[in-house]
């Protein structure tokens, strides 16, 4: 067997070896720990207003102390590339992960989140919510 090809066996042996063992490892990413999506969009009533979004972003994120909210990820509108499929309407997203739905119910009826409702709906003018389990 040539050097060349000596080289390439044993390159392609490590790579198929670390994909077995990569395969073979518990799965552990968020997708598998917490499958129930709760996807949350606000479109603010003064879209202008940094004070109005400012205040919002810290209502959503009291939204972290429900038991069982475990991950949440709170956005604004990237400067991304304008595309038609590129909706950037918005002002502040709510991204929360969920173990399973018992905890997204618990989640909608909590105090912590009523509360929130109560405190912020005056700032927002449009709201869409997208909730999605694991494929």
């Amino acid at each position: 067997m040539s050097t060349s090809t000596r080289r390439k066996f044993i390159g392609t042996a490590a790579i198929l070896t670390a994909a077995t063992a990569a395969s073979a490892l518990p799965l552990t990413n968020m997708e598998q720990k917490y499958p129930v999506v709760h996807h949350v969009f606000f479109w603010l009533k003064n879209p202008g207003s940094a004070e109005d979004r400012a205040k919002l972003i810290a209502g959503v994120k009291t939204l972290a102390k429900i038991e069982t909210v475990h991950e949440l990820r709170v956005g604004v509108v990237a400067s991304t590339e304008k595309r038609d499929v590129v909706d950037n309407s918005w002002a502040v997203s709510e991204l929360i992960f969920f173990k399973d739905l018992a905890g997204q119910a618990t989640y909608q009826t909590h105090p912590i989140h009523l509360e929130f409702v109560k405190n912020c709906s005056h700032l927002w003018e449009k709201v869409i919510v997208y909730d999605a389990v694991e494929a």
